[in-house]
């Protein structure tokens, strides 16, 4: 990659890795845990779930904005953007609707994917045990 191409990579990691450790702080500190919990149960879905959504979210947004494991890391995320947008689908298409529409998380999906092709660029974080373990996908 160009130095350019390292550059933007890294931009889009970074980025990418804040908003994902802000909305994880959101569940947190703002709807709290149980009220995190108690919403994906109010959708039909399994408590653990919520919980290793925080976990993905602060976790994964942590790794990213360190450049930690980022090409299989960001696929993992991927599944839970698109799980948002299954939330927020019968909201409309625009984010800005009441309740949010799913065009976010959609976006932010598909900017997983570029960040999974791209690859971590510059300014990331070298861990030797997860490269070895990783090779060429980290």
């Amino acid at each position: 990659m160009t130095p350019q191409t390292d550059h933007a990579a890294a931009i889009l990691r970074i980025t990418s890795g804040l908003a994902f450790l802000a909305h994880g702080l959101l569940k947190i500190n703002v709807f709290t845990i149980a009220g995190t919990v108690g919403f994906f149960e109010s959708l039909g879905l399994p408590a653990s779930l919520a919980y290793l959504t925080i976990i993905a979210e602060v976790g994964g947004g942590l790794a990213l904005i360190l450049g930690v494991a980022v090409r299989p890391l960001s696929i993992a995320l991927i599944p839970i953007l698109l799980g948002a947008a299954w939330v927020h689908a019968g909201n409309g298409w625009l984010f800005a609707a009441e309740g949010g529409g799913w065009e976010y998380p959609v976006f932010w999906a598909a900017v997983q994917a570029a960040i999974a092709l791209l690859g971590a660029g510059s300014f990331a974080l070298r861990i030797a045990a997860v490269d070895k373990l990783l090779g060429k996908y980290a």
